[in-house]
């Protein structure tokens, strides 16, 4: 009988600590993908990929013939002296001694992921995603974007937020309308959640402060290169605001860290994509329509639409921001009482608009959130004035019913952020198997 301890020895280092600790001329021992092979004859050179990033190896044919037949995509477990050598990824390279191949690949790769670039169309890499996937650049992308979430659940668990997992299956969504995923849940008709949104309300009765990263569904029948029906949400929702500036002022808290962590923790990807990080020491915020004269001023565009922001007028509005203020970021504010779900809260001093607001960066919204009603009989006057009834309804009025703070609160897509962060012009690019009105595989 054996014993497991949670403790687990290995000889086998990883590419940050030798990096960072560099024991040149020692033995190290790595274990990796064969990422590209270069025979230069006497020399060969065998470039290692692993969870951290690429390794340059070195053997000479001569001392080693052993090391003959090595594929692309093999998987091993080298061992040999580490060196400087400029040329090589980083500077440093591993003079191999001693090579183990784990498993050896039953077909040639049919993507070039050993280039520098992965010049294959984006329907090519999204049918061979699991593979793409493989090259540098495309794996950077998604380490980014990890770190985006990580600064969001660090940031907000410093600001005495609890994380919580709400369901994805529901008896009614809390936005309602036509772009519903429906489904029979034993024989129960029932939807895929568009947001968290009623559950983060109720909760915020219990912890004051939520937060939650999980996936939200949108049945929009979009085919653009801004949309999803399947996408992460970063939401929280926190009580006893004063205003819902103060849920604009914590975003801005977050994406502030949200910079100083990925410059610190993932410059190495940063600086493979060739990102620039923008500031965020301040953003500005302008009232909806205000935003909307601005740029019809500035640009000669007509007032369109005076319920909404069309996606030419955001990347205008964008645009005004950068130039006049020099900032990536704004929010715009006071959207329209008809255009904002039915627990929005209106403006006191105009009821045609509501304590709301959309984040654009760089021209595109990322960000929707506001104040919520949260009086028990001014949600159900909200209700009632719309036509709604209070079915698949009753726990989250109930939570209204027995008292709840002032609280508001966002979500932000993952991917929209990803996208404008890495400056990718289609969100499937920042998406791991992107779900669309075509796509349903991988």
């Amino acid at each position: 009988m054996e014993f497991m301890t949670g403790e687990r020895e290995t000889q086998v280092s990883t590419l940050r600590e030798i990096f960072e600790e560099q024991p040149l001329g020692k033995e190290v021992a790595v274990e990796g993908a064969v990422h590209s092979i270069r025979d230069m004859g006497r020399i060969v050179f065998v470039t290692v990929r692993t969870r951290d990033g690429l390794l340059q190896t070195v053997f000479e044919k001569e001392e080693h013939p052993e090391f003959s037949g090595l594929k692309e995509a093999m998987c091993l477990r080298v061992q040999g002296r580490l060196r400087q050598e400029a040329r090589a990824p980083r500077g440093l390279e591993i003079a191999l001694e001693g090579l183990e191949i784990l498993s050896a690949p039953a077909a040639p790769l049919p993507l070039p992921i050993d280039k520098w670039k992965l010049n294959t169309s984006l329907e090519a890499r999204l049918n061979q995603r699991a593979l793409a996937l493989r090259h540098p650049r495309e794996r950077a992308i998604f380490r980014i974007q990890e770190g985006i979430v990580r600064a969001f659940r660090d940031f907000l668990w410093e600001q005495g937020f609890t994380e919580v997992h709400t369901p994805k299956v529901g008896a009614r969504s809390a936005e309602g309308g036509a772009n519903l995923f429906r489904l029979s849940y034993f024989h129960k008709p029932a939807v895929l959640q568009q947001s968290p949104q009623l559950y983060k309300q109720m909760l915020v009765g219990v912890f004051d402060r939520v937060f939650e990263t999980g996936p939200v569904f949108r049945a929009e029948k979009h085919n653009t290169k801004r949309h999803l029906n399947e996408y992460t949400s970063l939401d929280f929702e926190m009580g006893y605001i004063r205003s819902f500036r103060d849920v604009m002022e914590m975003e801005t808290g977050f994406l502030r860290h949200m910079m100083e962590f990925l410059a610190q923790e993932y410059y190495q990807e940063l600086k493979l994509l060739g990102v620039e990080l923008p500031s965020v020491e301040q953003i500005p915020a302008v009232p909806f329509r205000q935003a909307k004269e601005l740029v019809a001023k500035k640009y000669g565009r007509a007032v369109r639409s005076p319920q909404d922001l069309e996606p030419e007028e955001e990347q205008l509005i964008g645009e005004y921001f950068k130039e006049e203020y020099g900032s990536d970021f704004v929010f715009v504010t006071h959207y329209p009482s008809g255009k904002r779900p039915f627990y929005a809260m209106e403006d006191p001093e105009d009821p045609t608009v509501t304590l709301s607001f959309d984040l654009l960066f760089r021209g595109l919204e990322v960000t929707t959130g506001g104040q919520r009603i949260h009086e028990y009989g001014k949600l159900i006057e909200k209700m009632e004035a719309r036509g709604m009834t209070e079915e698949g309804l009753e726990e989250y009025l109930d939570a209204f019913r027995y008292g709840m703070p002032p609280h508001g609160g966002l979500g932000i897509g993952l991917e929209r952020m990803t996208m404008q962060l890495l400056g990718e012009e289609n969100i499937r690019e920042a998406s791991l198997f992107p779900r669309d009105l075509s796509r349903l595989k991988p």
